[in-house]
Formats: C-alpha cells, structure tokens, sequence
C-alpha cells in the first residue's frame, strides 16, 4: 500500500523536501496507520523502495548482509564525507575495519578508558562547570561533545582535540548537508548553485584527517609503541599507553593512507558524536520528569554508600569518590533512563539498504534488485505494538524487571543496528553515559531554561537544534 500524503507524479517527494522532524512525525503516523504492514514510497529519480516497521522484517535483513548492503544509493550520497569508511564499506574492507575497531574497544582498553580516561575529562567538566556560577546558562550539549572529543581524540588518535576545533564546524556543517542529499532527490543540481561551503568544509575534513594519519605514522617511525597489556591498567600509564591504538590499528591494516584518513574519521563521528547526542537527549527528557532525577540520585547514594560505610557526602567526600563505581551494572535504573532517552531519540533515526539481489521479505513482499529499503528507529521507537499502550511514556521501568536490565532485540530495538553490523561501541557507550550521567547528577542540579520543545538539527545523527540551554547549579553537599 501507498503511504498518506502520496501525491500524483511527485510521489512523497515532496514530503522528503520539508524539515527533517516533519519527516519523523509522519514516519510515526504512518506506523501507527500501517503497523507492521510494509509500504511503499516513491520518490521522482530515485529507484522504487519500501519502509519496514515489523521486527521479522528487520531480523531478515539483519541476518542477509549479502543481500542488503549500502549500495549506490548511500554511497553517491555519502560519499565526499566519508570514502572508503566503515560507514560507507561493504565486504573486505568493511571486515577489515570492523576488526581493527573490535581491537580499539577490547576489554583492557574499555578497562582504561572507563576507570582513567573517563574519570579524569569528567572531572575536568565538573571543575569547569562549578567555575561558571549556577546564574549564567550553559549549553549541555556543547559540554557533552567537549568530554566526547576529547576522549576520542587522545584515546583513538592520541590527539589533543576539543568540541570548537575549526574541524569541528566544518565537519558538523558537511554532515548536515550529507544528510539533506538523502531527502532532496535533485541534490546534485542544488549542489552546482550551493555547494561551495560544502566543498570547502569537505576539504578542511579531509586535511584534519591526512593530518592523523601522518602524525601517528611518524610517531610510529619513531618510537615502537608500548604495550598496554604490560602496564598497571588503573594507571595513567596505562592511558597514555592505549592513546592512539584505534589509528595504530588501522594502520597496521590498511596500507593507504587516504583509506585509513577515512577509517579514522569515520569512527570519530561514531564514538563522538553519537555518545555526546544520546546523553543531550537524556538530559533534555530527564530535566522534563524531576522524579526520575530523584530516582537515579537515590540509586547513586545507594552505590555510595555501599563504598563508604554509610558516611555523610560533604564536598571533601565527594572529590575523594572513585566514579570508576558507577557501572551499568551498579546502576541498572540509570542505565534504563539512558536507554529509554535513545528510544525517544536513536542518534541514528534512520537507516537505509539497497538490495543486491532480488528478495522477498517474510511478510511476502516482493523486492527487485536495486530498490531501496529504510527502517526508522525513530518511529519503531514509538510502535505501540512493540512497547505497548504507553509508549509515549519516558518510563525507564520498562527496561528493568526484578531490578535488572531487560534487553530487547535488535530487531524491535535497532538503535544499535543489528546482525554483523551490530555497534561496535555499545558497551562503551553504556559505561560512558551511565558513568556521566551519575557523577553530574552528584554534583549539580539541572534546570532548564524554558519549556520549549527541543527538535534535532539536519545531519546524519541526532543533534539537538541550538544545543540545549540549561542552568547548572551544584548541590548543597558539593558547594
């Protein structure tokens, strides 16, 4: 069947044209209207393609990755940003990549990065944040993509990088309009009258990662690289033994440089940007349900106290606290607060195939080789008939059962993608946000600074539109 709003000759092109939350609320309504039933959609100068929201569907095409692959359609689109990336790869090369991620978050480095790494750029927010007097607004968003950048970039690149670098901004600016070419079907002429930006931004992007790639390599000719696995692994020594190991690896895998620019790159946005997006969005909704922000500080207390004997925080106290304790596995409410703010809002809110080959999905819906077909977590998210009657409810009791996690399947919860695909970085995107989201609640008071609702911005991941401006103000035991 046709989806609403389908139009003759133009198809739901134009409903491609408007502004990217206009386009998810009417993926919702039409999952609401269809349920699982696939549909149609057609767009003028785009190849025939159809929107699956029901989970067997999506279990299908997680588990024939031969079938479905980027395609030309992803990659024509994608291409000028991210290359031969893992974003973009497909066969060997996607292998090869995979591989040298699945080294970068091997559970010695996670080990650092959560118990070293993580602890101190978060303190450093934390002092930064007190600095700042409890009066002046502060964008949470921009802190958030700060502690990101600077994680990534000494851990993965051994770079000192931060959220306004001028990469930054032209890296942002390239994925905005990397993500209008996917819903302006007549991009490539747009392009010729206003891709001049574009170009320059792409430019600067490619630069910053020739400029990786030959620093790590000349480290590299210098001095062989230490070995992690011989240092005291609660050691600054042991951060600064893993720094870099993700474009070491890729090295040590990739003869082309230019392959290994867009390797590297490509995992920027993934640990960064995804990481910094999901926990903006969690705060968004937590500042929206204070109950819950009690919930979570009573959990923390709890973890606290089980530490330190049931003694008093005071200001001393709290300095002195090894936030290494807050784990997904100490904390199962708060991580069910995270993970119900990514079903609200997946850093990645759509996804998009192209077929090999000609297949038929279990529903019996018939697909010829080169069409295309899209899920969208974001209205998945929001299927009553996956998360029942109250799935317009922020409610991270539906992810615990008898005080622990319950997880759901990729295939009726893709915001980790799914099959061979699945996300590298899960893990350690649970620690980190759990870890963040405890030790600031520990220290602050969020309020913000009015009610209006947050949208995303145009890009290929979830940014909140305009950051999002909040008062910080710490608690009285962290005065």
């Amino acid at each position: 069947r046709r989806p609403p709003n389908t139009l003759p000759l133009v198809g739901n092109g134009l409903l491609f044209l408007q502004a990217r939350h206009k386009l998810f609320s009417w993926f919702v309504k039409c999952e609401h209207q269809f349920g699982f039933e696939t549909f149609q959609i057609s767009v003028p100068s785009l190849p025939p393609g159809v929107v699956i929201n029901d989970p067997k569907n999506l279990e299908y095409v997680f588990k024939n990755e031969g079938i479905f692959e980027k395609g030309d359609f992803v990659k024509s689109r994608s291409w000028d940003l991210f290359g031969n990336g893992i974003v973009n790869a497909d066969g060997e090369l996607w292998k090869v990549q995979r591989k040298a991620g699945l080294n970068f978050l091997s559970n010695a480095n996670l080990k650092v990065l959560t118990e070293v790494a993580l602890p101190l750029y978060l303190m450093q927010s934390i002092r930064h944040l007190r600095s700042t007097g409890g009066d002046s607004v502060t964008d949470l968003q921009a802190v958030f993509h700060e502690l990101t950048t600077q994680l990534m970039g000494r851990m993965a690149y051994d770079v000192e990088m931060h959220h306004d670098d001028p990469f930054t901004a032209a890296f942002d600016y390239a994925s905005g309009i990397t993500g209008e070419r996917f819903q302006n079907p007549l991009w490539q002429i747009t392009e010729i009258f206003t891709g001049g930006k574009f170009h320059k931004s792409i430019a600067m992007v490619k630069a910053f990662g020739s400029q990786l790639v030959s620093k790590a390599a000349a480290t590299r000719q210098r001095k062989e690289s230490p070995n992690a696995n011989r240092i005291e692994l609660r050691s600054v020594e042991a951060f600064e033994g893993i720094s870099g190991s993700l474009i070491n690896s890729l090295l040590d895998s990739i003869g082309d440089h230019n392959m290994v620019a867009d390797a590297a790159l490509n995992y920027l946005t993934a640990g960064r940007d995804t990481t910094a997006q999901g926990l903006t969005w969690t705060f968004y909704l937590l500042m929206r349900h204070p109950k819950i922000i009690g919930n979570i500080c009573n959990e923390v207390n709890g973890v606290i106290n089980n530490i330190k004997s049931n003694i008093s925080i005071s200001q001393k106290s709290l300095f002195d606290i090894d936030m290494a304790i807050f784990t997904p596995v100490s904390l199962p409410y708060t991580l069910a607060a995270f993970y119900e703010a990514l079903r609200f809002y997946p850093p990645v809110p759509f996804e998009i195939k192209q077929c090999m080959r000609s297949t038929t999905l279990p529903d019996g819906t018939f697909l010829p080789r080169d069409s295309i077909l899209l899920w969208c977590p974001w209205a998945m998210n929001r299927s009553r008939l996956i998360w029942g009657d109250d799935a317009e409810q922020f409610k991270p009791e539906r992810w615990l059962e008898n005080g622990s996690l319950v997880s759901k399947s990729a295939f009726e919860f893709p915001v980790f993608n799914g099959g061979s695909r699945m996300c590298l970085g899960k893990k350690m995107a649970e620690v980190v946000a759990v870890q963040v989201v405890a030790t600031m609640l520990l220290f602050f008071e969020f309020e913000a600074v009015d009610d209006t609702e947050r949208l995303s911005q145009n890009s290929l991941t979830l940014p909140m539109e305009g950051g999002l401006p909040c008062f910080i103000r710490p608690r009285e035991h962290a005065q």
